[in-house]
């Protein structure tokens, strides 16, 4: 085996390096962040370093060829390429030893359908629209604008015509932000500044309902009062509001703190300013809260689409994002 390494200011940048260099059968062995070379290290620049190996060709027919184990091998690769991504190792190495990744030269198409098989489970399987869809999560998420993405696309191609509920007594900018969305879209607006408002915001009849609540501890006895209109309907679904580049040990205290609104569904949202999504994998796969939408920009309604397998893996893999940029 012929062994080299290869440096990038980013991941993708060393394994398109690898790629171009030693071919698309290259193993890809191991990664790590290294300090830059020259000036840009002596200041705390970083790199990362790729270890790649491949089988070389000029090897004397005389010499008995070390053994390789190929399987190994292809899952050691595998392993590497998603914790390139910021996979977690222990959850990369469980992803690479799937038994359809262990044949001989596994494409990248098959790499990325496995993963996707994978990571379908942790998505929302359905596509219907409940009664009554509420947006809970931290200030400043994106909960406003996710919801004027899901009324304004509905609208476009006729499925729905959503109600838009203001549930937010707390910041007057996020009430009119929704109310020129609404008038905008042509949707029927209502505000609820508290739990009896909303209780005949709900009892008014119209359905379907989308549901902005304010960026506060459900603790908090404002945000308590509107999530206690809300305990015990069977009509409501809520989505709890992350965005894509939150660490996971922010994710896991949001997921924490945001457990007593009792969550069923999971938006990740501003994955445009995230290289890929492996790094929130082992949380997603720790919580199992179905991931319902993903976004990937503030344009309404263009932005948003239904969580996938499919999805999930280009945005762990970051070619997603290499499409976007192409």
């Amino acid at each position: 085996m012929h062994y080299k390494r290869y440096y990038g200011p980013t991941v993708r940048a060393a394994l398109r390096a690898v790629k171009e260099d030693l071919g698309p059968s290259a193993l890809v062995l191991s990664t790590r962040t290294v300090p830059s070379k020259g000036v840009r290290g002596w200041i705390g620049g970083q790199a990362v370093e790729v270890t790649a190996a491949i089988e070389r060709p000029d090897v004397s027919e005389e010499r008995t060829p070390r053994p390789v184990d190929r399987p190994a091998a292809q899952a050691s690769s595998i392993a590497a390429r998603l914790e390139a991504s910021g996979v977690d190792p222990a959850i990369a190495r469980v992803l690479a030893d799937h038994p359809a990744l262990q044949t001989r030269g596994a494409s990248a198409p098959i790499i990325k359908r496995t993963l996707a098989e994978q990571l379908a489970s942790l998505t929302a399987s359905d596509d219907d629209v409940a009664p009554v869809e509420v947006f809970v999560g931290p200030p400043g998420v994106g909960k406003t604008t996710t919801i004027a993405k899901i009324a304004a696309q509905a609208r476009a191609n006729g499925s729905h015509r959503f109600g838009l509920v203001a549930a937010d007594g707390f910041r007057v900018g996020a009430v009119e932000q929704l109310r020129i969305y609404a008038n905008v879209i042509g949707s029927p607006f209502l505000v609820a500044r508290s739990g009896i408002d909303l209780v005949a915001a709900l009892e008014s009849g119209c359905r379907p309902l989308l549901v902005d609540t304010a960026g506060r501890s459900p603790r908090d006895t404002g945000s308590a009062d509107i999530l206690n209109a809300l305990a015990g309907r069977s009509e409501v679904r809520r989505h709890l509001v992350l965005p894509a580049g939150t660490p996971a040990s922010d994710a896991r205290r949001v997921l924490d703190r945001f457990a007593p609104t009792r969550p069923d569904r999971l938006v990740l949202t501003r994955l445009d300013e995230v290289e890929t999504l492996g790094p929130l994998l082992g949380v997603l796969r720790e919580y199992r809260v179905p991931v319902s939408y993903l976004t990937n920009g503030q344009n309404v309604p263009d932005d948003l689409q239904r969580a996938t397998g499919t999805g999930l893996a280009d945005w762990v893999l970051g070619e997603a994002r290499e499409g976007a940029n192409a």
